[in-house]
């Protein structure tokens, strides 16, 4: 059990730590607009191929 604590879990640790700067790092290489965090649609616009009276009919017939 020594073995484990002293050689084989700080090596796993060591290489988690590894493994993840590499993904972060990886960005740097990346396209610039794959670099930039996702774009987030704004709550309460109407999905495009719906019209405002179409929606209000959906809503309506929905309650």
């Amino acid at each position: 059990m020594a073995i484990f604590r002293q050689y084989i879990a700080p090596f796993l640790v060591v290489l988690v730590f590894i493994v993840a700067l590499v993904a972060v790092s990886a960005r740097i290489f990346l396209p610039s607009d794959m670099a930039s965090p996702a774009p987030i649609e704004e709550v309460g616009t109407l999905p495009s191929f719906l019209t405002p009276k179409e929606f209000t009919q959906v809503i309506t017939t929905s309650v």
